[in-house]
């Protein structure tokens, strides 16, 4: 289900970002602290201080993870917690400890993502729809 729409169980809460999101998939490695394998899914949109991740067997709320984001080939780690869960739906991840150097990273890329008349931008929509292909 699509996270914007007014009948996805997220529109119904109070909206608390502080940053605005950017609808954008990139792959993202979810690791929790229980686990030692990481969980390979795809953001639905994206900000600088969180994203949601569509995910059919979601995690709990208060899940802390180890979070890699792949910005066209460029690796960006952070730490997260799990703040809301949408069963069957999705989870929506706050960044905890993102570094300045990454932040800048997901910034600029957020600027491109964000921005469609923007040359950079239809590189990295090219990118992210080879690398959905294969």
């Amino acid at each position: 289900m699509d996270p914007t729409s007014p009948n996805h169980p997220e529109s119904k809460r109070k909206e608390c970002r502080q940053h605005p999101r950017t609808r954008v998939a990139v792959e993202v490695d979810l690791q929790s602290e229980r686990t030692a394998t990481p969980l390979r899914v795809k953001s639905a949109d994206l900000s600088l201080g969180g994203l949601y991740v569509e995910m059919m067997f979601t995690l709990e709320v208060g899940t802390k993870l180890k979070i890699v984001l792949w910005l066209n080939d460029v690796q960006v780690s952070t730490g997260g917690m799990v703040v809301t869960r949408d069963l069957q739906v999705g989870n929506g991840i706050k960044f905890l400890d993102l570094a300045t150097e990454e932040r800048l990273r997901l910034k600029r890329f957020l600027a491109v993502a964000g921005n469609p008349k923007s040359p950079d931008s239809t590189n990295q929509i090219k990118g992210n729809v080879e690398k959905a292909r294969s």
